[in-house]
């Protein structure tokens, strides 16, 4: 049997959840144990698996990590760091996303490189001192943004800016539909075969840069800017559709699943 124990900060429920979630969904797979506890204002959770599994569990902490990392912890350097002219909402929510999946690649190589599981991890104290080198990359691409600031009060700099960042991200889905209904919109992954629901406009724009597909279909009830600006952004990669036929659907569920 193969044990490890992911310390997290008790005030950092949201990562603490995110973790247990995902490793306790990956456990159920493989006939693996995943707990939880509280102890020292920490939050522990504690893996237990077959030792033929260890290699297969490993995979999956460093991806959880990576997208703790990635995610939630840029994020959070991004709102501390990044000082930028205020733009519409959903400009501004879009610019976030691309910052924070610009170069992944080189962001996932530095965690992936520095990353020890044959001991336990506590997870802050990692990204505190095994991820200098990557802090110092964000630091960068942020220090360029802000000595630019002046620059982008100009909407058409910072919407080009913008277009830079999301032209050089790395394609992760080959095609994705989008549809409108009364509750926001939903995506249809054709890739991952699920479906993302209920999302408004700003989740819509940043779930997409997110997955950066070469390919969207957009089906809309009406024109809330969201297809011109998706359309400005993506260009020859959007198809849109506004059709009344789109308001007659009440279950768009039952045109998405395969």
């Amino acid at each position: 049997m193969w044990e490890l124990s992911i310390s997290i900060k008790s005030n950092d429920i949201e990562v603490a959840k995110f973790v247990y979630q995902s490793l306790k969904s990956f456990a159920d797979e493989v006939g693996a144990v995943v707990t939880c506890f509280e102890q020292f204002d920490n939050i522990y959770i504690v893996i237990a698996c077959p030792a033929c599994e260890k290699g297969r569990f490993f995979v999956e902490i460093e991806r959880c990590v990576t997208k703790v990392v990635c995610n939630f912890y840029k994020d959070r350097f991004l709102t501390t760091n990044l000082h930028l002219p205020s733009h519409e909402n959903i400009g501004m929510t879009a610019f976030r996303r691309a910052l924070i999946n610009f170069d992944k690649e080189t962001d996932i190589y530095l965690i992936s490189k520095n990353l020890d599981l044959d001991k336990d991890l506590h997870l802050e104290s990692f990204y505190l001192f095994k991820l200098k080198p990557l802090r110092k990359k964000w630091e960068d691409l942020v220090s360029l943004a802000n000595e630019n600031s002046d620059y982008l009060v100009s909407s058409e700099a910072f919407f080009d800016l913008l277009k830079f960042l999301v032209d050089n991200l790395e394609v992760c889905e080959e095609e994705i539909s989008v549809f409108q209904d009364e509750n926001g919109y939903s995506i249809k992954s054709n890739s991952r075969g699920q479906n993302v629901c209920q999302l408004t406009k700003e989740d819509l724009v940043s779930s997409i840069i997110e997955m950066c597909p070469k390919k969207i279909n957009l089906f809309c009830k009406s024109d809330d800017n969201t297809a011109g600006f998706l359309s400005r952004l993506f260009e020859e990669r959007v198809n849109v559709c506004y059709s009344k036929s789109v308001e007659t659907i009440k279950d768009i569920s039952a045109i998405t699943q395969n």
